[in-house]
């Protein structure tokens, strides 16, 4: 009885940890697709815009792909440290 009890608590265990990782690549990614939105946003914007105002929307189009880049990397990673 007492390894049954032992071998459900390590499986309740490892489940949660899988778990805990798909919820963090699942947050990534969604922050990742928000990020690539923005930019296609600034870079859109950037294309209408006189070019004072449009170097500074570039540039923060850059920021977002950047940032894209990081989530989605986090969110590899996320999914890469389950297996």
């Amino acid at each position: 009885m007492k390894k049954l009890l032992i071998a459900l608590l390590a499986s309740a265990l490892g489940t949660a940890a899988v778990a805990q990782d798909v919820g963090t690549a699942t947050k990534e990614t969604a922050k990742s697709a928000s990020q690539r939105t923005k930019e296609a946003g600034d870079e859109a914007k950037a294309a209408v815009q006189s070019q004072p105002k449009k170097s500074v929307t570039k540039a923060k189009a850059k920021m977002h792909k950047a940032s894209a880049k990081e989530h989605s990397a986090a969110a590899k990673d996320a999914m890469n440290s389950g297996k």
